[in-house]
């Protein structure tokens, strides 16, 4: 336990940072605090302000993204944790580490192979740590998937099947944001499934060598509404008479949180955290399937879907010795009721026992048969919490220190950098239709 506290600057003061700060302001309340937040919206930071000041006393210093050399000179913090558009982590984590801090980075770690580029640079020069924020291996259940293949239980793997499975409501999301623009985010082959590249390395403890990708928009975007029959649209649910029959309109105005963060924030950036998922402008992929081979051999089949009626995921690892399967059902349904869509969960989704009763199971299951034997049911201890139980240990280690961990769990910049080039080589690869090496895409 540290003796003193940590000084922790926020950069990015959007829905995501409160999970950081809302641990620093309890859970680890004796071993850090928030001195500075950087965010080129002043009301949201003023929101999180207000929490800080109203929990401690304290109100944490406020600078525009053009001011943070300034505060990393006048505030000093030991470290940067950085939340903003996933386009920008590069230059605050680099900025950070250069002025002799050390940096947490929400995934994915960055979004080009310049840009990952630049980050083991700046990482090697200055010696400084940089940790990225895979709260997945911190599950539970996925912790216990590393010590069986750890522990040789199916031998060495020589295949991985991975599916995950977006719902309409948790996936959809993805195509109201900023993240719509594969500037801004990568595409969901950066954005998201480099939490699922990050689990599959660490599982197998290899590293991805070759991509091979195929996929596009086909569910989402106006064209595809059209096609399907769609005759009424709109820019952006708020407002709008036609998002109030649309299930997939969020409504900002009825929760306090998003409408503090967000509508009442808006007359700063014009950034419209509502816009219609059928709208034009968005440049992501919805549906995809990546063929990975990694360097020790194995291989693995990916398939990402961003509109499916649940929302989870199937992993079966394939080994010399027999099978493991991992069967994740997070929400078994979503409603078409216009109501139960007004308001939006965040990122990390748990399982509703209202939902769906006797159609899916609503507990885990992880599965082991070996060759010449029967299939056994392998318990684990339950993650409660966001990330399947992932968050609160994660915030653990960022905060409370590492401990010694035989599994691994804490992750590094070159984490962070293979999860990134894998969805970059998938997207270099849908782009030109020709598989990618990733060797060629960096210098290690």
């Amino acid at each position: 336990m540290q003796t003193s506290k940590r000084r922790y600057a926020l950069v990015g003061t959007g829905a995501r940072a409160g999970m950081y700060i809302g641990s620093l302001l309890d859970r680890h309340a004796e071993v850090g605090e928030v001195v500075a937040f950087c965010d080129p919206n002043g009301t949201r930071m003023a929101f999180y302000q207000r929490q800080v000041r109203d929990k401690t006393g304290q109100t944490p210093p406020a600078y525009h993204p053009r001011d943070f050399d300034r505060l990393l000179a006048e505030v000093r913090p030991d470290t940067v944790i950085v939340t903003s558009i996933d386009r920008t982590h590069h230059h605050y984590i680099i900025r950070a580490l250069e002025a002799g801090s050390d940096a947490i980075t929400e995934k994915p770690m960055t979004t080009t192979a310049e840009k990952c580029q630049a980050i083991i640079g700046a990482v090697r020069r200055t010696g400084r740590a940089l940790t990225v924020t895979f709260n997945y291996r911190y599950s539970p259940r996925n912790a216990k998937v590393k010590e069986l293949i750890q522990s040789g239980e199916i031998g060495e793997v020589l295949s991985v099947h991975f599916e995950w499975l977006l719902d309409t409501r948790h996936g959809a999301d993805y195509f109201r944001r900023w993240h719509r623009d594969k500037r801004n985010s990568g595409g969901l082959m950066v954005h998201k499934a480099s939490h699922h590249f990050d689990l599959v390395n660490w599982w197998l403890g290899d590293v991805p060598e070759m991509v091979f990708a195929m996929g596009g928009l086909r569910f989402y975007g106006r064209d595809n509404a059209e096609a399907r029959g769609v005759e009424h649209f709109y820019s952006r649910a708020y407002g709008s008479e036609a998002a109030k029959c649309d299930p997939f309109a969020i409504d900002l105005a009825a929760d306090p949180e998003l409408r503090a963060l967000y509508l009442d924030a808006e007359h700063e950036d014009g950034y419209f955290r509502d816009q219609s998922v059928f709208g034009d402008g968005i440049s992501i992929e919805d549906t995809m399937a990546v063929l990975v081979r990694y360097e020790g051999g194995a291989v693995m089949s990916y398939s990402l879907n961003a509109h499916c009626p649940w929302e989870g995921y199937r992993v079966m690892l394939n080994g010399t010795k027999g099978r493991l399967e991992v069967d994740v059902v997070e929400r078994s349904y979503v409603s078409g009721s216009v109501g139960d869509h007004k308001t939006l969960e965040q990122h990390h989704v748990e399982v509703d026992p209202s939902y769906g009763r006797g159609e899916r199971a609503e507990r885990p299951t992880l599965l082991l048969q070996k060759h010449w034997e029967r299939a056994q049911a392998v318990p684990f201890e339950e993650g409660r919490g966001g990330h399947g139980g992932g968050d609160v240990r994660l915030l653990d280690d960022l905060f409370f220190g590492a401990s010694d961990d035989p599994l691994g769990r804490a992750a590094g910049y070159l984490d962070g950098a293979r999860s990134v080039l894998t969805g970059v080589a998938a997207n270099q690869s849908l782009a030109t239709g020709l598989p990618v090496n990733i060797g060629d895409l960096v210098k290690w």
